[in-house]
């Protein structure tokens, strides 16, 4: 059976324009509301200066500062998905592909490769919401499953960054597909006795937070990140009640036994440095 997605000659996007990136020397944080200088949130890794409220941040970026310098190889470039349904709704799903990679300077919705973290060799991923949300298609969940399939072959540590909408409704059923096609993967990983880490950040739902991302062997999460299948908005028509404060933010959810741990943006290197060496 003919593969959803097609392997072809690699191209480079181009960076988002600096003019647009530099719009506004000040923003306004969600978290205390307070109105911050966009350069003290850079230096404090897209975090407010004033309440640390985590600001979303650039894909490569954040591995960028989980990663031992220079040791980061990105793999599985060239995978595009395709159209099988040819879908359209408002715009077509072709086009609505190429204006996100425009937009957002990456070929797809999650950045796969190898890395060194504490001098440890790791096989490690991470979605980027800026792509359609971070939905899984044919090729995210190809691309999940190959973190998976490296890690086994190089018997070292796994670790996934997930922050997703969920499935990509233009691919219809070959999206939700990827959730047990990953799912396998990981199960197969498990036979080399490896960790895998899984982080979650905001927003994690959907059929990626109901698959791989709760899978983890140690689960981490970002402070304030939603989490969940469904939304707080769809829960609560669907049950038509009030939702308990904070419901499916990180919090919540490590008191309830869901999470590991909550590790700030600038601590994250350190605990994934100690959890590889504890458990490598």
């Amino acid at each position: 059976m003919a593969a959803w997605y097609q392997k072809v000659p690699s191209r480079k996007f181009p960076t988002p324009d600096k003019r647009a990136r530099m719009e506004g020397l000040w923003i306004k944080c969600e978290g205390c509301d307070e109105i911050v200088f966009k350069g003290d949130v850079e230096k404090a890794l897209d975090c407010c200066p004033k309440c640390e409220f985590h600001f979303p941040m650039g894909v490569r970026r954040r591995l960028e500062l989980v990663v031992d310098e220079g040791t980061f190889e990105e793999m599985d470039r060239g995978l595009e998905s395709t159209d099988p349904l040819t879908f359209s709704d408002s715009k077509k799903y072709k086009d609505r592909l190429k204006a996100s990679a425009r937009t957002s300077g990456e070929e797809e919705a999650f950045l796969s490769g190898t890395a060194k973290i504490g001098g440890r060799e790791v096989s490690l991923g991470a979605f980027h919401f800026g792509f359609l949300g971070g939905s899984m298609g044919a090729v995210v969940g190809e691309k999940v499953t190959r973190v998976f399939e490296r890690a086994t072959e190089m018997k070292c540590p796994a670790i996934v960054f997930s922050a997703s909408g969920g499935a990509r409704m233009q691919e219809a059923i070959f999206s939700l597909m990827q959730m047990a096609k990953s799912s396998a993967a990981l199960a197969r990983y498990r036979a080399v006795k490896q960790p895998y880490i899984s982080v979650l950040l905001d927003p994690t739902t959907g059929g990626v937070a109901a698959s791989f991302s709760f899978l983890g062997d140690v689960i981490l999460a970002e402070p304030r990140a939603l989490i969940g299948f469904a939304g707080p908005r769809v829960i609560e028509q669907t049950l038509r009640q009030k939702l308990p404060e904070g419901f499916q933010r990180s919090e919540f959810l490590l008191e309830h036994g869901m999470i590991d741990a909550i590790v700030p943006r600038k601590e994250m290197r350190a605990r994934l440095t100690q959890l590889i060496g504890l458990l490598g």
